[in-house]
């Protein structure tokens, strides 16, 4: 990995348009590649990222018009933080209840009123950390994932 240097810092700017993710998750993959950091955890951040996206475009916004939604990544150290910054309905990914497991176990259909929460129960159990604040009328959520002692294969 690198050295936490300023050229390890990536943004990426993409709309309120759900068929963007797929773009924000390759350049995730070339950029996490490119620094050293393994597949696993790129993979862990792209899943987090990608659910965050998902429910921000999916539910964080009440009119048809474009908003402009931030995902920085950067490494300091072993650490990757991701910040994803958007101007949606305000919104705590870390205050959610606990989804009904059961529920599924049982044959509730997925994606029913019984499963919310499963994405970012994903999201808060895969993360090492997920921190939220409300400034300047925008969600600014941060995700660290330590990738100490993973080796680039």
């Amino acid at each position: 990995m690198t050295d936490g240097s300023k050229d390890a810092t990536i943004e990426i700017s993409l709309t309120n348009d759900l068929r963007k993710i797929a773009r924000v998750a390759a350049r995730i993959d070339e950029y996490c590649s490119a620094h050293g950091v393994v597949p696993e955890i790129a993979y862990s951040v792209n899943l987090a990222i990608d659910e965050l996206l998902t429910n921000t475009i999916s539910h964080g916004y009440d009119d048809d018009e474009p908003h402009r939604i931030e995902v920085i990544l950067r490494l300091e150290g072993d650490m990757v933080i991701v910040a994803i910054v958007d101007d949606s309905a305000p919104f705590d990914p870390t205050e959610m209840r606990e989804p009904d497991i059961d529920g599924l176990m049982g044959g509730e259909e997925i994606g029913g009123p019984e499963m919310d929460g499963l994405g970012l129960l994903l999201v808060n159990r895969t993360m090492d950390g997920v921190e939220y604040r409300r400034r300047g009328g925008c969600n600014v959520v941060t995700l660290t994932k330590n990738a100490a002692g993973q080796e680039s294969r």
